[in-house]
């Protein structure tokens, strides 16, 4: 019998201050992370970090340090090949011999807006189970807190840097939005965000709904919605270490 590859959620505080652990996740998330030892992570390091965290609340199910956590691979630096069918199959080699593998990302949930999806589709290739456990997506937070379209909506990802291309991408984005009345989520990097924020009260038209929630699950954390009009009149201060999400929905 093969494991399980276990989706587990992280917190959404990179970044920032830590929150309580049990402020965001399940305690039988956290009980089902301390069990396992067999992880695939984005950054060994930072998993290392929420596992004592982890420890804190419930004991691990072995020392860290003799924990296997092992990386995503990545592609090469300046290639355009995919890594290599066989990367993603060593990374199941735990799950394939019995044991329950259990897959984090940097924030939020595995495998959305995330490379760990990769090794979520190898694990259905391979015939191994994928269980996901509950945790807090910043993407649907951010569309549940904007009063947007909560019906017909799109993750749009990353805008291109240059900003004629990422000109050209938002009115792309906007005429979509109002051809089909689906609000458009977009990320960016946390330096980015102010010349993100700037870009789409340039870009986007007045009438424009536009929402922007920033360290969501922190004390702090905030959502700001109205139209374009008003950003422009009041523009907002973005912090440049939290990560945010916008959404827009064209009228």
């Amino acid at each position: 019998m093969t494991g399980t590859l276990l989706l587990v959620p992280n917190t959404l505080d990179l970044g920032a201050a830590e929150v309580d652990l049990q402020e965001v996740l399940p305690h039988a998330v956290i009980r089902r992370a301390a069990a396992l030892q067999h992880w695939v992570a984005e950054d060994a390091r930072s998993t290392r970090a929420f596992l004592k965290r982890v420890a804190a609340i419930e004991p691990l199910a072995a020392p860290l340090q003799a924990l296997d956590i092992r990386e995503l691979p990545r592609a090469r630096k300046g290639s355009r090949e995919a890594v290599p069918a066989q990367e993603w199959q060593q990374l199941l080699q735990p799950a394939l011999q019995g044991h329950d593998v259990g897959l984090i990302s940097e924030a939020g949930l595995p495998a959305v807006a995330d490379p760990g999806s990769l090794l979520v589709a190898a694990a259905h290739a391979a015939g191994v189970r994928v269980l996901p456990l509950a945790g807090a997506s910043s993407l649907l937070l951010a569309l549940a807190a904007s009063g947007l379209n909560g019906q017909s909506f799109a993750f749009a990802g990353y805008l291109p840097q240059e900003p004629a291309a990422r000109l050209a991408r938002i009115k792309e984005l906007e005429l979509l939005s109002r051809r089909t009345s689906q609000t458009q989520l977009v990320i960016e990097t946390p330096y980015r965000n102010a010349a993100l924020l700037a870009a789409l009260t340039e870009g986007l038209t007045a009438g424009t709904s536009l929402s922007v929630s920033c360290g969501l699950t922190l004390p702090d954390g905030w959502t700001r919605s109205g139209p374009v009009s008003t950003w422009r009149q009041k523009p907002a201060q973005m912090p440049d270490r939290l990560p945010a999400v916008f959404a827009f929905l064209a009228n």
